[in-house]
């Protein structure tokens, strides 16, 4: 009893080291709390602005602008004529392009990206692939035009060779229209695929295949029980990234497609160019809105889909 005493006074914490460290359940002092949030606070205060400027700021304007005229002048007549029959077919272009290059994309890429994901990780045809694909992705506009142009266009040279050596004759108006656009969109949305999808590929861990096989599984059990199910959230999030990038892809259509408005983001321009119909500033402000809106839902799914997808492979 009195051997033990003084070792338990010893190791027994006084009151001040109590109040100088945290508690048995982990928490600081509420000063050290206070001192750490204003901390954090000052280091995210960049992002913050730098979201409120570019992010925030230029969407108030344009839910406002949607309503008013240059003027000042309280309109609807954005809204009505985006509620037009040819204001709603260009919307439903728009719509129909980015879901066809994003589900042929997603499918393409998520074929490369799992085949990439079987090579070692730190291989030198992986890494140079990788980077080729993140190169590709960030590809577009008027050089992405140009380069086709230059291949199958009218005086292309794959047009000219097909001409010459077996008599084929390229449409001269396949880029100029929609299936035109989705051969060009393809050739960013499944770089940009393998780029996202990699790391949910690689997640797959080849430990679960082994088990199914140990367990009297086939291929078929294996992709429709155990990897599908895991990858079908990652895999519809990234459709959904790939719709959004194709939904607001502007500078390749308008280089190929340039006496026509067939997408949204190309009736916005010929809105805000057009100097024969006065008023068209809140048009093109309804426009810009409503495509703030589709993209802000379809960023808001894909969100919920990576925190989901991100919960299984982490395991």
């Amino acid at each position: 009893m009195t051997a033990t005493a003084p070792l338990a006074a010893a190791t027994e914490p006084s009151g001040a080291a109590l109040a100088a460290t945290p508690d048995a359940l982990g928490r600081r002092p509420s000063g050290a709390s206070k001192a750490a949030s204003r901390t954090s606070l000052f280091g995210v205060a960049p992002f913050l602005l730098y979201t409120g400027i570019f992010l925030l700021l230029p969407t108030v304007l344009v839910a406002i602008g949607a309503f008013f005229t240059r003027q000042g002048v309280f309109t609807t007549s954005g809204f009505e004529r985006l509620l037009s029959p040819a204001s709603i077919t260009i919307f439903w272009t728009s719509t129909w392009l980015s879901v066809v290059t994003a589900v042929l994309g997603a499918v393409i890429g998520a074929v490369v990206a799992y085949a990439l994901s079987t090579s070692p990780p730190n291989s030198l045809g992986r890494r140079v692939f990788t980077a080729f694909n993140s190169v590709l992705a960030q590809f577009g506009g008027v050089m992405l035009a140009f380069a086709f142009v230059a291949t199958i266009g009218t005086n292309g040279m794959l047009t000219r060779f097909l001409q010459g050596a077996a008599g084929f004759q390229v449409d001269s108006g396949f880029l100029s229209s929609v299936p035109g656009l989705v051969a060009v969109y393809l050739y960013f949305q499944v770089p940009l695929m393998v780029i996202v999808f990699l790391p949910a590929a690689d997640g797959i861990r080849r430990e679960w295949r082994d088990a199914t096989v140990m367990l009297g599984g086939s291929s078929l059990v294996y992709w429709f029980r155990v990897a599908g199910p895991l990858l079908a959230p990652s895999f519809l999030g990234s459709v959904l990234l790939l719709f959004a990038n194709s939904f607001s892809a502007f500078a390749t259509a308008a280089a190929l497609i340039s006496q026509q408005t067939i997408i949204v983001p190309m009736e916005i321009e010929a809105a805000l160019r057009n100097e024969n119909t006065a008023g068209l500033e809140s048009y093109a402000q309804a426009l810009a809105l409503g495509m703030i809106v589709v993209v802000a839902i379809v960023m808001s799914l894909y969100a919920l889909l990576q925190k989901r997808s991100a919960r299984w492979l982490s395991r």
